[in-house]
Parts: C-alpha cells; sequence; structure tokens
C-alpha cells in the first residue's frame, strides 16, 4: 500500500488539526497515512510565556532519514514573517544526507500552513515549503481549482493553488472551517492518488 508521511509543526493547534484532515484525505484516497511532527526547538520559557499547546496526539519523527520511508511527504508549517517556521526550517536543514543519495527523488509533495490574516503570508509560506521539496526531486501537487471550495468571497477562508491553507486570526481564536478542512482533505487524497499512479 502506498504510504504517505503528513509532516508538521503547530504552535497552537491550528495546523494539526490541518495535519488530521490531509490525513483523512491521504486515507480516502486509498493510501496509508503517518503523522508526525518536527521537534520543538524553542527554550521551555518562550514556549511556556507565548501559550503554546504542544502537539498532543502525534508522534515526533525519528529524524530525516525517516523520510526516505515514504511515497509521499505532505508538509505543514505556520507562516513566520510570510515563511515556514525555524522549527521546520531546522529540520530541512538536517536532510543534506537525503539530498546526497537523492533519496527523496520522485515522492509526491504538499504543502498547508496556517495563518493569522487572511493576507498573511500564506502563499509565500507554502513556497518556502514547496522549494526544499522540488529540491529534494518532489513531485509536487498543488491544491488545484478542482476543489472549488478555494474560490468566492463569501466567507473567510484559506487556499491556494500552492497548498491548504487556514487562517487563525491575531490571538488565535478561528480555528480551520469546514471548507478550510475540506481542503486538507482534498490535497490529501490527490496526493495519494499521485502517489499511487507514480509507484503503483
Amino acid at each position: 500500500m502506498t504510504k504517505i508521511l503528513v509532516l508538521y509543526y503547530s504552535s497552537y493547534g491550528h495546523t494539526s488539526a490541518m495535519a488530521e484532515a490531509v490525513a483523512e484525505g491521504v486515507r480516502e484516497g486509498g493510501a496509508e497515512a503517518v503523522i508526525r511532527h518536527v521537534p520543538e526547538t524553542a527554550p521551555a520559557e518562550v514556549a511556556k510565556n507565548a501559550g503554546f499547546t504542544g502537539m498532543p496526539g502525534h508522534e515526533e519523527i525519528e529524524g530525516p532519514d525517516a523520510l526516505a520511508e515514504y511515497d509521499g511527504i505532505v508538509v505543514g508549517s505556520p507562516t513566520r514573517y510570510g515563511r515556514m517556521t525555524s522549527q521546520m526550517a531546522s529540520f530541512w536543514d538536517q536532510t543534506g544526507g537525503l539530498w546526497m543519495k537523492g533519496a527523496l527523488i520522485g515522492k509526491v509533495g504538499a504543502a498547508f500552513t496556517s495563518t493569522a490574516s487572511q493576507h498573511g503570508g500564506q502563499e509565500t509560506t507554502l513556497m518556502s515549503i514547496l522549494t526544499n521539496l522540488l529540491h529534494m526531486g518532489c513531485t509536487v501537487v498543488g491544491l488545484d481549482y478542482g476543489f472549488q471550495g478555494q474560490m468566492g468571497v463569501d466567507e473567510v477562508k484559506g487556499g491556494a493553488p500552492y497548498g491548504a491553507t487556514t487562517i487563525a486570526d491575531g490571538d488565535g481564536s478561528r480555528h480551520p472551517s469546514k471548507t478550510e478542512l475540506d481542503g486538507a482533505r482534498y490535497l490529501g487524497k490527490r496526493v495519494a492518488q499521485t502517489a499511487a499512479k507514480l509507484h503503483g
């Protein structure tokens, strides 16, 4: 069976919720979904003072070499000033050995993110994730417009052709909407289907 990794970092649970939805879509697409998070690198005092909720319910990834075990990798990170978090970037900075071996060439890659505001860097954050996947030789899948939920302005909602997104509001009070979770599921399903075609 095709095996897809949903790898994420989350400070307040929004990206974690999106990871769960991506995994649901992966399973709907007929693949096995494994959710893992990258290590928390912020000092404990900083995390406590900022009210980080941690990433309960999901195991920490064993290390960069574990990426080679999967047929696809869907990466999720909140935005920090229009790019992925330092926690996620630190993890990818340790994958040089995999790059040297070409260990991820041909695997399917995709991205998802969460921002505080509607224009808080969703697309640039997605691209900061996708550039890593492209350098690794992954075949990138976006949130194509087959997912019509990302269209229209009838409600506040995330979604971009580069990946699934959600908007958390400045105080983190807004949780992923049904539309945003549906987008994450759609992305997960497309990754599973694409990986099955490439590796089936």
